[in-house]
């Protein structure tokens, strides 16, 4: 029998890609060519973009690079990105989950910006949260806790109420620096110590208590 660890919680912050959409295709296209015109390993470069803002990414792989030159770079990767749904998924039993939130407070809290994090879950067919974190929602990308604790107020619950779901290592670290339990999701969540770990969605089970709490059984 598999054992199941149960966490509760007032609301949910979930994060996007990696999360709720296999986006790893589209994003390792983009960032590998980046990284060929940079001049840098590809591989490398792989090991510090997810989670992140491109352009926190770049100030990272490129510290003396002037702040101007990220910005524009991380528009015009946005708009790539934006273009190309080839290889967008749904993580496994990421619809069911959703579905299974409805009525229930969460909000999607996603380094990505509105027009990409709205063509990404269409393209993975998900429906959106009604409560949205995106990049224009946060003046500092993840791992800054901001945009979880803005996701929290959002939702009127207090932050040591929540339960964030993530993937990557920045995103982990901001939820743990806003003071909430984190429920890996994946591989690579797995390398960042999380309070709890599952290996898709497919595993989650949601139900509420009389008072409205939320129960995770996670298998």
């Amino acid at each position: 029998m598999t054992a199941t660890t149960v966490l509760t919680a007032r609301a949910l912050l979930l994060d996007m890609d990696g999360t709720l959409v296999n986006s790893d295709a589209v994003v390792e296209r983009i960032w590998r060519r980046w990284a060929d015109r940079q001049g840098l390993d590809g591989d490398e470069v792989m090991k510090v973009v997810h989670g992140r803002q491109g352009h926190a990414s770049m100030a990272l792989l490129l510290p003396d690079r002037p702040v101007e030159q990220n910005l524009a770079d991380n528009a015009r990767m946005l708009a790539e990105e934006t273009s190309d749904m080839d290889g967008v998924v749904a993580i496994p039993g990421a619809r069911e989950f959703l579905h299974s939130l409805r009525g229930l407070p969460h909000a999607l809290v996603t380094s990505a910006d509105v027009a990409l994090s709205t063509a990404r879950m269409a393209a993975a067919g998900l429906e959106l949260p009604p409560v949205r974190i995106t990049a224009e929602s946060v003046g500092v990308s993840k791992p800054d806790p901001e945009g979880f604790l803005k996701g929290a107020a959002d939702l009127g619950v207090a932050p040591e109420d929540c339960v964030v779901f993530e993937d990557s290592g920045a995103g982990i670290a901001a939820g743990r620096a806003a003071g909430m339990r984190v429920v890996g999701v994946g591989p690579r969540a797995g390398l960042h110590g999380p309070d709890a770990l599952v290996p898709d969605l497919t595993g989650v089970r949601v139900d509420t208590a009389g008072d409205g709490t939320i129960r995770l059984h996670l298998a």
